[in-house]
This record gives structure tokens, C-alpha cells and sequence, in this order.
């Protein structure tokens, strides 16, 4: 199946440059592109795309809103976004995966890992940039949390310990399958009991909590 993407960016090189890329991509189609967050957000809940890329900063309405109000926890039917950015370390971007994004990668990404976070997100799955993922969450996990986390609601298993460091430090779940030697499904399920017991909604907010428990600091 043809993955379907809408780009938003401010810049129109920019958003023309990525819409080439992906575009040329095999199984992934651009169905249309925005200038700014509150044009992006009334197309896609149009268009209703598998994924988003939107830019954090934009005019009207910026990344990080359009985000909110297409994936926030408010939202019935959340559409799955990435978030791009110039900066290798943004306060935004903190804020945008707070707001429901599933992943992010910084403009210099090559084609590959841009097509791969399409396809993660598209999936179910996240990306995070490898090159940002420990400087950037780690930053803001020693700044401390919005609030205190809580505690998981049952005991994390050795095994799920391990899948929550492997999210955390930005692994697809066919990588963590490969490193501890368990199937897809598997992983699958690790993932999903980690979102339950930790009361997220997604994989990317598994990865701050494991960051702003300082699960990374002891198990790196």
C-alpha cells in the first residue's frame, strides 16, 4: 500500500525538496503540501494522510500546535506526525513529541532515514534522529519533567527494561527483535505492555520516561 504524506514548511524550497525526495521513494506518495501549521492542519483532517512532516517553526499556527491538535491527547483519531527541524537541539522539539509527534530528524537527514521515519510512523512505529536522540531528550530530562512521572502501575520485567532502554535510544522494533533475538510480534508486545504500565500513548513517550527516570544513565 502507498504510504500518503503531507509536508508542511515555510519554506517552499524546502517543502519542494522534500516532496521530491519522498516522492521518489518507493511506496510513498505527497498529497499535498502547506506553508504554514493552520493550512497543514485543515488539509490534513481533509485529506486524512497516514503521516505528517511538518517543520517546527511556521507562521499562524507553528508545528507544535498543529501537532497538538492532530495527535494531542484530546484528539479521537490522531494522525501520526514527524517533526523537522533546523536544530540539532530545540527546545520545540521537546515540546512537539509532548504533543503527540512520533518522531523527528533534522533537515540534513539523507533520503533514507527521511523515508525510513515515514515508514516507522506509518507503522505505528517512531524514529528519532540516532545523531540527536541522547543529547537532545537527555538535555531535557536534567532540566526535569513538566511533572513528576509516575511509577509503573506493575513491576517492569528484565525484559521489558531492556526493550525500554532499546526504545529510548531510538531503535525500530525489527532492530530490538535482531539485538535480543525475539520475533517482530514479540516486540511488539513488550512495546505495547510498556505503554500500559508506564501510562503513555506511544513509543516516543516511552523514550522521555525512560530518560527522565535516568533509566539511560544506569543501563547505557
Amino acid at each position: 500500500m502507498t504510504i500518503r504524506v503531507l509536508v508542511a514548511d515555510d519554506q517552499e524550497i524546502v517543502r519542494t525538496g522534500l516532496t521530491i525526495i519522498l516522492n521518489t521513494q518507493p511506496g510513498i506518495e505527497v498529497v499535498g503540501g502547506a506553508g504554514d501549521g493552520r493550512r497543514a492542519v485543515e488539509l490534513a483532517r481533509r485529506l486524512r494522510p497516514d503521516v505528517c512532516l511538518f517543520d517546527i517553526r511556521m507562521p499562524g499556527m507553528d508545528g507544535i500546535e498543529a501537532t497538538r491538535a492532530l495527535a494531542g491527547p484530546t484528539v479521537a483519531e490522531p494522525l501520526a506526525v514527524v517533526v523537522i527541524t533546523t536544530f540539532d537541539l530545540d527546545e520545540y522539539v521537546y515540546a512537539a513529541l509532548r504533543a503527540g509527534a512520533r518522531g523527528f530528524l533534522l533537515k540534513e537527514a539523507g533520503p533514507d532515514l527521511l523515508g525510513q521515519a515515514v515508514r516507522a510512523a506509518a507503522n505505528g512505529d517512531a524514529l528519532i534522529a540516532p545523531s540527536v536522540t541522547t543529547r537532545l531528550l537527555k538535555a531535557f530530562a536534567d532540566t526535569g519533567p513538566a511533572a513528576p512521572r509516575q511509577q509503573p502501575v506493575e513491576p517492569l520485567t528484565d525484559r521489558e527494561e531492556q526493550v525500554l532502554v532499546a526504545v529510548a535510544r531510538g531503535r525500530t522494533n525489527k532492530e530490538i527483535g535482531d539485538e535480543f533475538h525475539i520475533t517482530l510480534s514479540t516486540v511488539k508486545s513488550h512495546v505495547t505492555s510498556l505503554m500500559t504500565k508506564l501510562g503513555v500513548r506511544n513509543r516516543v513517550e516511552v523514550a522521555m520516561w525512560a530518560y527522565e527516570t535516568n533509566r539511560i544513565g544506569t543501563r547505557w
